[in-house]
């Protein structure tokens, strides 16, 4: 069977034409570009948002645009997968990524970066769940797809490690719209490595239905949520605007739950939610979304705006949390067959609370050394601790023709934690730093600081990882409902 057929097969039907290392070769490509993009984007947000005037809370947007639009549609790119064929969705995906990078480089203003992001995040849901598709239909479950879902999540921290320093080179040497291009190059040959090694595999008999309204409501909803959360900086709690935003976000999340009991082919099936290891990984991946996100986002301000590195050194100072993600998701890997993902979970979240309580305590003339190395390495290895072992978990039991559906759950509680996350924290932070120093309204974001700015801009950044080290804890708590190794999914 040529690379190029596409025909109604299933994995042990399927001819292998290529090695099992290449087919997760090109897989861990994608999920690299993808991971890259955010770490890469993160050294890039000073300049960005001095270039191109994005306001305190307004900068946030270049992260938020993109995990909006990534969260709300990888349920509908997990389907995509399922029903049209790993192949043609997976190269379909590299192509609107690569696309949305090349219109996010030639920016000349929030707005334009702002969609460019979003476009790009719709690019991203449909590529992600595919590349998780692809090992699950390529590696049967035991030691092997063990070990290809180490690789794929040791991937997040080579993407990490790899982007802060290009980011930093990229920004310092050239210009931030080369975080941008650089996507290009990589989308395409990624692209043309799928078109040769990847045989079509889709659901057998499967019905051409998806449910696109779904994926509106929930994407619809989710943005009125982070919104109505960044506006608060603005617009109290109590105000009318914000609680009249929640209220739409909420009718539109109950709208789409409700969708999901009739619709012929539900984005998101709620039978999927009967299995405690589907339930538990996917709110302890929530809750950890909530945490981790923040933590390069306000790193990469504060080693810039309060300590006034360059971005190449910021991007050297990221290394080695980068490093620790990567054996964190390769021991987990090597050890989630002995011990089963719930008591790793357990462990890595731990780190992660421990590590978030440490830096929550560094001020303005800290050390990065003293200040921020010890708590930020136990973050790093804490997370690429759980990888494994949430995908594992949120995985097993669940047939291979439902994988990109799964993949696409996960990823989505996370891209939604990270979401709301980074916008609920964003905007304490800020609050916090408002109560302290409050800057001229007109300046913008990181411009002209003077006097006690940096300590003020610090206590904010310090609230909020004091706020996710309880997250963190809540999740180790919630990785206990996962059932212990030797039980059956419920």
């Amino acid at each position: 069977m040529p690379p190029s057929a596409a025909t109604d097969i299933t994995p042990a039907a399927e001819e292998h034409h290529t090695s099992d290392a290449v087919i997760l070769a090109v897989a861990c490509v994608a999920q690299f570009m993808v991971v890259l993009d955010v770490s890469i984007v993160n050294v890039a947000l000073p300049k960005i948002g001095g270039d191109l005037h994005y306001s305190a809370t307004g900068l946030q947007w270049v992260v938020n645009a993109y995990v909006l639009t990534f969260a709300g549609f990888l349920l509908l790119g997990g389907r995509l997968a399922d029903l049209f064929g790993r192949r043609r969705v997976f190269v379909g995906g590299l192509v609107l990524f690569s696309l949305a990078s090349l219109l996010g480089g030639l920016a000349q203003n929030s707005g334009e970066l702002t969609a460019a992001r979003a476009l790009q995040g719709l690019g991203g849901a449909v590529l992600s769940p595919a590349t998780l598709t692809i090992i699950m239909t390529t590696f049967t479950e035991g030691e092997g797809r063990h070990r290809a879902l180490g690789a794929w999540s040791a991937t997040a921290g080579l993407g990490g490690a790899f982007g802060v320093i290009l980011g930093g080179v990229l920004t310092s040497e050239l210009s931030w719209r080369w975080v941008f291009y650089v996507n290009i190059p990589i989308g395409l040959a990624a692209m043309f490595a799928a078109i040769a090694v990847l045989t079509e595999m889709r659901r057998p008999g499967a019905e051409r239905a998806m449910d696109v309204t779904g994926s509106l409501l929930a994407t619809g909803g989710l943005a009125l949520l982070v919104y109505a959360i960044v506006g608060t900086d603005r617009h109290p709690w109590g105000s009318g605007r914000t609680i009249g935003l929640l209220a739409e976000a909420a009718i539109l999340l109950v709208f789409f739950v409700k969708t999901q009991t009739f619709v012929k082919a539900p984005l998101m099936p709620l039978s999927l939610f009967r299995s405690r290891y589907v339930t538990a990984a996917n709110v302890t991946m929530l809750l950890l979304g909530v945490a981790f996100f923040s933590m390069w986002y306000f790193l990469s301000l504060y080693l810039q705006d309060v300590k006034g590195h360059s971005p190449i050194r910021t991007g050297l100072l990221f290394l080695p949390m980068s490093a620790a993600i990567i054996i964190g998701a390769q021991t987990a890997g090597r050890i989630i067959g002995r011990f089963g993902p719930r008591i790793l979970l357990f462990i890595g979240l731990g780190m992660t609370a421990g590590g978030f309580a440490w830096i929550s305590q560094v001020t303005a003339s800290s050390s990065y050394t003293g200040g921020l190395l010890g708590g930020t390495l136990l973050i790093s290895f804490g997370v690429g601790l759980c990888f494994t072992p949430l995908a594992t978990a949120a995985t097993t039991g669940v047939h291979w023709t439902q994988a990109g559906l799964a993949s696409g759950v996960l990823n989505t509680s996370r891209q939604v934690g990270g979401s709301i996350g980074l916008a609920a924290l964003a905007t304490i932070a800020t609050n916090r730093t408002n109560s302290l120093f409050n800057p001229v309204a007109s300046r913008d974001y990181g411009v002209g600081a003077r006097g006690s700015y940096p300590s003020a801009l610090t206590a904010g950044f310090d609230r909020a990882f004091a706020i996710a080290a309880v997250v963190c804890a809540v999740a180790a708590l919630t990785a206990l409902a996962i059932p212990r190794r030797d039980r059956t999914p419920v």
